[in-house]
């Protein structure tokens, strides 16, 4: 049985819609290293799990059943992975991830933005005693002092969290 799972927060169209405020930039590269992340962990047995976020009453940015709370088309998403709509930042809040992660000991994260929905991921997380990995270029956030920032804090705070990039992770 598969005690390991890959998490990735709110890789939503929602990000890359220019006309969005939300709008991150370009994640080309982003989705090629998540795609990569994606497959390794595949082929290792890992659960595969999708967060989304939803607003609440929103008619604007993550609207629900909007086209920009769906998986951006182009990361490898499949019908057999879990998907898990939330509507507050962390996505153990009023979601049944808890009973996904039954059985579950270590967990992988990537996703949009790091220091919101990733951040409040990774500190739930280990607040529940798992063993944790975050991806570093497979987070973004809407700048890079913020991301790095939030990486560092988390890194002083909570020093057992492991943080490695990409190619790090998979070799």
């Amino acid at each position: 049985m598969t005690s390991k799972s890959l998490i990735l927060v709110d890789f939503e169209k929602e990000w890359t819609d220019k006309s969005s405020d939300y709008f991150v930039g370009d994640v080309s590269e982003l989705i090629e290293k998540t795609n990569k992340l994606i497959g390794y962990c595949r082929k290792n047995d890992y659960k595969i799990i999708f967060t989304t976020h939803i607003e609440k009453d929103s008619d604007e940015a993550f609207a629900e059943n909007s086209e920009n709370v769906e998986i951006i088309d182009e990361i490898n998403k499949q019908d057999s992975d879990v998907l898990i709509k939330k509507n507050k930042i962390s996505p153990f809040f009023k979601t049944d991830l808890d009973k996904h992660l039954e059985g579950i000991d270590e967990i992988v994260i990537a996703g949009i933005l790091t220091n919101l929905c990733v951040r409040s991921l990774a500190q739930d997380a280990y607040d529940r005693d798992f063993k944790i990995t975050i991806i570093k270029d497979c987070c973004r956030a809407f700048d890079i002092e913020t991301h790095e920032f939030t990486l560092k804090d988390l890194k002083a705070t909570r020093e057992e969290i492991e943080f490695l990039n990409l190619n790090e992770f998979v070799k």
